[in-house]
């Protein structure tokens, strides 16, 4: 099979600038917008927005390959490393630690060079324990030639279908030094589209022997922070690529098995980023309910069991919220959590959901905080 590292003139990438102009365009606007309307919000909320970006856009990388992590951890490792005062924090696995450690890195100094040991480090922190699942691998290096073809497969064993196939290991430090040089160049075109390039580019080399779409993203991160000149992230793009998970894989293996004009794959990357943009409305909504709730309630004295905890409801709390779950989030005992409870119903702020007895749930009244 012939894909693009094959092609004579690789990696000289066209496209049809007739049609990627439009969308450009379009997503640069809303991109400047956006940016415009996060400067003006006060700094708690800024700091809420870019929270809970960063926390969905480590998830939602995670997602894709497969990996589910702890929300809370996430959430927690990130409000630490940035030094934000939030109430509810626990403690983080070393592979929870690892990945946030590599997109803060990417878009806290998305200024500095991406350079073959910064990747190595990247690499080493997704993978502390020398293995992917229960495979040892090599880490923090480029992968070598002992195990065979870098291939992407999927099936059961026996009728796999190849999707994609790495160029031979001989050939990554080249290929390598070549795709740093680039990234670090200057460019003709808008640094959107090199946030495009970089990201092709890069999973199409596939030099480590796992974690090779994390660091992609990554890296399409950090050229999107050089296009905004900004640290702050106030939409993630791993979280939309989520939503498009298999159009996002079927775009990869099509314009990896076509030629060097990537019209489609830059089209499909604008698209993504535009509705990553779009979805960022959601993240205000929950920021601005948030603080409208803490608004109205401002002079009510809370304790600090109830202020974590009704946090953790204003989040999104997973299932249903009873005592025992109170108890053990908030270190209480389960008469402690009852009374808290019974405090905040008594304010209308909880109800008690539908059913009772040992299955008792409450839940935040319906009051609108929009």
């Amino acid at each position: 099979m012939r894909y693009l590292y094959h092609l004579p003139d690789w990696p000289a990438f066209r496209w049809r600038e007739d049609e990627i102009a439009t969308p450009l365009a379009a997503v640069r606007h809303r991109q400047g917008r956006l940016i415009g309307r996060m400067e003006g919000l006060g700094f708690d909320l800024r700091n809420e927005a870019v929270l809970t970006t960063l926390t969905d856009d480590v998830l939602k990388s995670s997602e894709i390959e497969g990996e589910n992590l702890d929300k809370e951890q996430v959430r927690s490792s990130i409000a630490r490393r940035l030094g934000m005062d939030i109430s509810g924090l626990v403690p983080s696995d070393r592979n929870v630690e690892g990945v946030v450690e590599m997109m803060l890195d990417a878009t806290q100094h998305f200024d500095q060079p991406l350079t073959e040991a910064r990747l190595f480090d990247w690499h080493a922190s997704l993978f502390p324990t020398g293995r992917s699942g229960m495979q040892r691998i090599t880490v923090g290096a480029w992968r070598g030639a002992e195990g065979g073809p870098m291939q992407v497969v999927s099936g059961p064993i026996g009728r796999e279908r190849v999707h994609y196939q790495a160029p031979d290991a001989e050939h990554l430090p080249e290929e390598m030094a070549a795709f740093l040089n680039w990234f670090e160049e200057p460019s003709a075109y808008d640094a959107v589209l090199k946030a495009a390039l970089a990201h092709l580019r890069f999973v199409t080399i596939h030099p480590f022997d796992d974690g090779n779409g994390r660091i992609a993203r990554a890296i399409a991160d950090m050229a999107l922070a050089r296009s905004e000149g900004s640290v702050q992230r106030f939409y993630s793009m791993s979280a939309e690529i989520r939503k498009q998970r298999k159009g996002y894989y079927d775009i990869l293996e099509a314009t990896q098995k076509g030629d060097l004009d990537i019209t489609a794959w830059l089209l499909w990357f604008l698209a993504c980023l535009d509705g990553a943009i779009a979805r960022s409305e959601d993240v205000l909504q929950h920021v601005f309910a948030k603080a409208r709730f803490w608004e109205v309630h401002r002079d009510i004295s809370f304790n600090d069991r109830q202020r974590l905890m009704l946090n953790k409801l204003l989040d999104g709390f997973e299932g249903k919220l009873n005592t025992s779950k109170w108890a053990k989030i908030a270190k209480c005992s389960q008469d402690t959590a009852l009374r808290d409870i019974e405090a905040l119903m008594v304010l209308g702020i909880l109800e008690r959901e539908p059913g009772g007895g040992r299955s008792t749930s409450y839940a935040l009244s319906g009051g609108n905080y929009e």
